[in-house]
């Protein structure tokens, strides 16, 4: 492991010019910054982080900022573990850590973030559950503090974000319900004012249009996105004169509670109502007829957040100048059995 005296020796150039390229000084040429943080990493150079956080006022931290009951509920899977560890593994090659910082459900996220922010916690974040009108990137925009949002939103015009494909999930999911047949399909879409269920619905009344199907208020279904709300949709399905004959789920939890339902009434997920769930999870091999869904390719997804928020960084961004500040991440249909063609 080197130190900056040493970087500097291998470089030939002066200890001020390694210490103002390390630090992302605007003063340093882009090649130069380039060289030094290549060989920094190449060999293994080491910063005095006390010492130099205690100057600059850095952390070498970077704060993944979580609400409970939006990002994590009572009930939960696979989905943030995945892309934590895809984050980490960016950070990790420039010596940055990551914390989870936890909103509790019973406080202002608005508030939270400002507070984090004051008190300097960490240098950079990562944003979730962005919502439609979310004021916390307009506020870390003004603030300067670097940051990806893992989701798209109306507010921080310009400000980077990697979301998943919600529109094509909808999209090809009534296609595919379509070219099975079926012409009345419901859909399950959040409570909450998380930019994704806005986005999911825009795909889902496109399909219905492209394929001059109506759009129905009374099987548009607004609920939890967990095993309860699956359950208290199947219920108010059952309730309905006029039944659905597919449904598409935002979340791949609600089919649990959806399946159990319909089994408490004597129907069978499939051919009594085909169902299409937005994604692939551990809960979903166990179900019987096996779930229809879309596959994330999860620790993949975290690479690319912590790649595209260091872009955004001085100090880092000569290392990832092809990394993008915008991108709708791709899913893979993952075809079960619980989508058939309908029954005549």
């Amino acid at each position: 492991m080197k130190g900056i005296r040493q970087l500097a020796d291998h470089l030939q150039i002066s200890i001020g010019t390694v210490s103002r390229a390390l630090n992302g000084k605007a003063d340093v040429n882009p090649e130069t910054r380039r060289r030094v943080l290549e060989a920094a990493e190449a060999l293994g150079y080491v910063p005095n982080q006390s010492g130099r956080a205690l100057r600059q006022g850095t952390t070498n931290t970077v704060g993944l900022i979580m609400t409970q009951g939006v990002n994590l509920g009572a009930n939960n899977d696979n989905f943030f573990p995945g892309v934590i560890d895809g984050l980490q593994a960016v950070l990790a090659r420039h010596g940055l850590d990551l914390v989870v910082l936890l909103c509790s459900s019973g406080e202002d996220p608005d508030a939270y973030l400002r507070r984090m922010v004051a008190r300097r916690i960490v240098d950079a974040l990562v944003v979730t559950a962005t919502r439609t009108i979310d004021p916390r990137l307009d506020f870390l925009q003004k603030a300067g503090v670097p940051f990806v949002s893992l989701g798209r939103s109306q507010s921080g015009a310009g400000s980077p974000w990697i979301d998943l494909d919600f529109r094509g999930i909808a999209l090809h999911s009534v296609e595919r319900l379509v070219a099975n047949g079926h012409r009345r399909i419901a859909v399950a879409a959040p409570t909450n004012d998380v930019h994704l269920g806005s986005i999911f619905m825009q795909g889902y009344t496109e399909a219905l249009e492209a394929h001059g199907l109506p759009y129905d208020p009374e099987i548009v279904f607004l609920a939890e996105t967990s095993e309860e709300g699956g359950y208290d949709v199947a219920d108010r399905i059952l309730h309905l004169e006029n039944r659905p004959t597919a449904i598409l789920l935002i979340a791949e939890l609600m089919s649990v509670g959806l399946y159990r339902r319909l089994g408490e009434a004597g129907l069978r997920p499939g051919p009594d109502l085909a169902v299409i769930a937005e994604r692939e999870s551990p809960v979903g091999r166990f179900l019987l007829p096996r779930l229809t869904c879309f596959r994330v390719r999860l620790k993949e997804l975290g690479v690319q957040l912590g790649e595209t928020l260091l872009s955004t960084i001085p100090a880092f961004s000569p290392l990832y100048p092809d990394a993008p500040r915008r991108k709708i991440w791709p899913l893979e249909l993952v075809e079960g059995e619980s989508d058939p063609p309908i029954s005549v």
